[in-house]
């Protein structure tokens, strides 16, 4: 997943931000239909080549959809992305 960190840490780290009582998202931004594709790709773990193999698609068109995804979050890496759609069961 290219964040050095093992995803289970990632999903505990997404669960915290969550709270105890499992609340609902606050607001989900609007990502297209392929956008969640590659999301739910990179929250299990995928890099940008894998993901391009798995949607058919080049690794720059895979690449660009996930600084699309980052953008629309607001966060600053793929470990930050993956945590957001934990928590906001985005993926």
């Amino acid at each position: 997943h290219g964040t050095g960190l093992p995803i289970a840490d990632l999903i505990d780290a997404a669960r915290t931000a969550v709270g105890a009582g499992g609340e609902a998202p606050i607001r989900s931004p609007a990502l297209t239909a392929r956008e969640r594709d590659v999301l739910r790709l990179l929250a299990a773990g995928r890099s940008d080549k894998e993901i391009a193999a798995a949607l058919g698609i080049s690794r720059n068109t895979a690449s660009s959809h996930v600084a699309n995804i980052r953008d629309k979050l607001g966060v600053p890496s793929r470990a930050a992305a993956t945590a957001v759609a934990v928590r906001d069961r985005l993926a």
